[in-house]
């Protein structure tokens, strides 16, 4: 089996490759990066017989498509996703190869199930999984997990944080872009979009993260999960970035204009607010508190089972780049098992199984803290 790992020298492309490398049935890791600097490859996978690199510029439509159609599958690791995951995706499809993402913009979620990348990739006979990654990703099996055993699902909670310890490149620019604007959210049966930012509330979360704020966010689960969890009535998504100061400094940023998007002449300049205060955030954290080297998932799922009102709860505590790149390389995995058999545009929760995938994540040292609560009034 080979894999084309496009963005593959990012942290999180180098997250899944270290993990697909490890594994039989992998032939071949081909790192595809605009930047292919060998400095940036780390040493497992510069000791590797398996991995080799190459450039891939995902403006270039057909350079993508012919580096695409030498892999079995292609994991899109290239972020932001909003600016990218549409163009990886339709250049798969052409090469009739089965894509994974680990997409977490709702952007680009919305356009790839809108788009005619749906039909295509179905005539295709190819897959095109998108969001496979943490949260989006495991947080989404995880869901599927619970909603399999209730009889009805009410209620989806989703929370997330992410200490800027772990933050690089392209995870500042989704970070910032999260929250603007009116983000979707699936509330009272229904699609709404509320202000990125607000519904500010606590979360406690597995240590060394504890109670934590966190408020509404950009994510792609409103879109997906009523899809293919039938009667749902909420589903949300909250996250943060810690330690607090920063999401209070993206706060005040947003809210005097220096995340707009307009551009603004600065002595004869057309200068975008946005691009510069991302340019910023490379130094802004620089002698200030990062927080721990740690992230963290709350899922939070109620619903009715024998008449009776259950919650189930799971947390994962741990670091980004490997809870983002496992999904993504079991997924890989299975799509190759044909354990995944799903064609078209699809998320997590429409085709992956619960059971196997989780099975597969416990076996490479992840720990989940699940809970279950169980309301009843007694009949005399």
């Amino acid at each position: 089996m080979r894999v084309l790992v496009i963005g593959g020298m990012g942290g999180m492309g180098q997250g899944v490759s270290r993990d697909l490398i490890k594994q039989d049935k992998i032939e071949k890791v081909i790192l595809g990066d605009i930047n292919t600097d060998p400095d940036r490859m780390q040493d497992k996978l510069r000791a590797s017989e398996k991995v080799s690199l190459i450039r891939i510029d995902v403006n270039d439509h057909h350079g993508m498509v012919s580096a695409i159609k030498s892999a079995d599958v292609v994991i899109n690791c290239a972020g932001p996703f909003y600016k990218t995951a549409v163009a990886v995706a339709r250049a798969a499809v052409e090469a009739k190869v089965n894509y994974i993402d680990i997409c977490d913009d709702y952007e680009a979620a919305e356009i790839l199930f809108a788009s005619d990348i749906d039909n295509a990739a179905r005539a295709a006979g190819i897959t095109v999984l998108t969001g496979m990654g943490s949260d989006p990703g495991t947080n989404n099996v995880i869901v599927k997990w619970f909603a399999n055993k209730l009889d009805r699902v009410d209620e989806i909670a989703l929370f997330w944080v992410v200490s800027i310890a772990e933050l690089a490149g392209a995870a500042w620019d989704h970070s910032l872009h999260m929250t603007i604007g009116k983000i979707p959210q699936y509330l009272d049966g229904r699609l709404e979009h509320v202000e990125g930012g607000t519904g500010v509330e606590t979360a406690t979360f597995l240590e060394p993260l504890g109670a934590c704020q966190v408020c509404y966010v950009g994510h792609p689960q409103p879109l997906t999960i009523p899809r293919y969890i039938k009667g749902v009535k909420r589903v949300v998504i909250k996250g943060a970035l810690i330690p607090g100061w920063v999401d209070q400094l993206i706060k005040e940023q947003k809210d005097t204009g220096f995340l707009s998007k307009e551009p603004l002449d600065v002595k004869g300049t057309k200068v975008t607010p946005y691009d510069l205060t991302l340019k910023l955030w490379e130094a802004i954290p620089n002698n200030r508190d990062r927080g721990p080297q740690s992230s963290g998932l709350k899922v939070i799922v109620k619903g009715e089972r024998n008449g009776q009102q259950v919650t189930y709860t799971a947390d994962m505590a741990g670091r980004m780049a490997p809870g983002t790149g496992l999904p993504a390389s079991i997924a890989a995995l299975m799509l190759d098992a044909g354990d995944v058999t799903v064609k078209g545009v699809v998320a997590p929760e429409g085709c992956i199984d619960p059971e196997k995938f989780l099975t597969a994540l416990l076996q490479r040292g992840a720990r989940i803290h699940q809970t279950e609560t169980i309301t009843s009034m007694l009949a005399i």
